[in-house]
């Protein structure tokens, strides 16, 4: 088959964009890297990496660098680093007891990041957008005005339509059918692109790419506070399903003759492990937030019946889900996140026990449950990754075409 030179412009721009893509996730993900290291991770050849680079370089998202010599025969190969202010990000999360905001730079660099508790009566989609505006003005005057903002991501404990930000539902919110990305954009008065997802979903994304779970190509991650989400990473990609609402594994039921859920059902998941369940069996007020978990865990330290029986029940019921999620989606790695990260070391027995006794033997053999090492801030960071998705899938958005090929295409 004979190709048209406009053909042949065209396939060579595609291919020049998916090499450009493989090289800027390489850096992204693993960080400064020699251009052997990228011929050997990319199967690209020297010649194109050392060109591909060059366009970066021109672009200011990359510096090249001459490693020190090691004695060693030949010419070291140059480093390459990614400019983290030549792309930056804003990060948002809405949880239920409070806000995060994070300015981060290409590579995953943190340039700031600000947190701030607030009441759960505080918490209508009004004072929420409002709160969120001040924060972002707050944290982006402490950078230069002029930083290369390229999109906003953001987290929130909801039931989230990716392809426009619709909160469908968020019951501990009490937010329904709400237009989230449209209400951000409106109101930050940004015109960079806002996406937005289920927070969990996002733990899994951070941890897969900059936390514990790098390298694992199967993953739950399980995010608990007042409720409980869950992300999946099945063969190195997230599970969405069709229109972003997977993992909503808070919202399993489990015990028929458990309590109201603020979803409308009887005896979800997370009215068993969430926050609430373990404030209200260790006899604390049911709303009382992170302080009172702080003092729950520190009566236990101290050998407090009441705070050992709570912490000992949530343990029971986390194993208990745990064990059909595990049936279910063979991972290698279940990752405790959020307010589970914290009681881990006071669960973990119980837990193991009670995977011990439900799950089936083979996939319970092949799984490890850890806590989460990016903490509370996993999906925070992980709506910074999302943020950063358009430029890491096609970055020759912000390079623009070559000349020779443009000429090619339009000759």
């Amino acid at each position: 088959m004979i190709l048209r030179r406009d053909e042949v412009g065209q396939r060579s721009e595609t291919v020049r964009r998916a090499n450009l893509s493989a090289i800027v996730r390489e850096l992204h993900d693993r960080g400064p890297l020699s251009r052997s290291e990228l011929v050997a991770r990319t199967g690209l050849t020297r010649s194109a990496i050392r060109g591909l680079i060059g366009e970066f370089v021109a672009a200011d998202l990359v510096s090249e660098e001459r490693p020190t010599p090691l004695g060693a025969p030949g010419r070291p190969s140059p480093l390459v680093h990614l400019n983290a202010e030549g792309a930056v990000v804003i990060a948002l999360e809405i949880a239920v007891d409070c806000l995060a905001v994070a300015l981060v730079g290409l590579g995953g660099r943190v340039m700031a990041l600000e947190r701030v508790d607030r009441p759960r009566t505080h918490v209508s989609v009004d004072e929420t957008v409002a709160d969120l505006v001040e924060l972002v003005a707050r944290i982006r005057a402490t950078r230069p005005p002029d930083d290369p903002l390229i999109g906003i991501g953001v987290a929130v404990a909801a039931v989230v339509r990716r392809s426009d930000g619709l909160v469908s539902m968020a019951p501990n919110l009490g937010w329904r059918d709400v237009p989230l990305g449209e209400r951000l954009a409106e109101a930050l008065g940004s015109d960079v692109p806002i996406s937005v997802a289920n927070e969990a979903d996002l733990g899994a994304l951070a941890e897969h790419r900059r936390g514990v779970a790098i390298g694992a190509d199967d993953v739950l991650f399980l995010s608990g506070e007042v409720g409980v989400g869950g992300g999946v990473i099945v063969d190195g990609r997230p599970l969405s399903g069709v229109a972003g609402y997977a993992g909503e594994v808070g919202h399993m039921p489990v015990n028929p003759t458990g309590i109201a859920c603020a979803c409308g059902s009887t005896g979800c998941w997370e009215t068993e492990v969430g926050v609430g369940a373990l404030l209200r069996r260790a006899g604390h007020p049911p709303d009382g937030g992170r302080a009172e978990v702080d003092a729950i865990l520190h009566e236990a330290i101290t050998g407090s019946p009441a705070a050992l029986g709570a912490l000992d029940s949530v343990g029971r019921w986390l194993g208990f889900g745990l064990a059909g999620l595990v049936n279910v989606f063979n991972p290698s790695l279940v990752v405790l996140g959020g307010f589970f990260t914290r009681i881990h070391p006071f669960v973990a027995r119980t837990l193991g026990e009670e995977l011990e006794r439900r799950a089936l033997p083979a996939p319970r053999r092949l799984v490890q449950v850890v806590p989460a090492t990016l903490g509370v801030d996993a999906p925070l960071l992980g709506a910074a990754e999302l943020a950063f998705e358009p430029l890491l899938a096609d970055p020759a958005l912000w390079l623009g075409p070559r000349d020779g090929l443009a000429e090619l295409a339009s000759a």
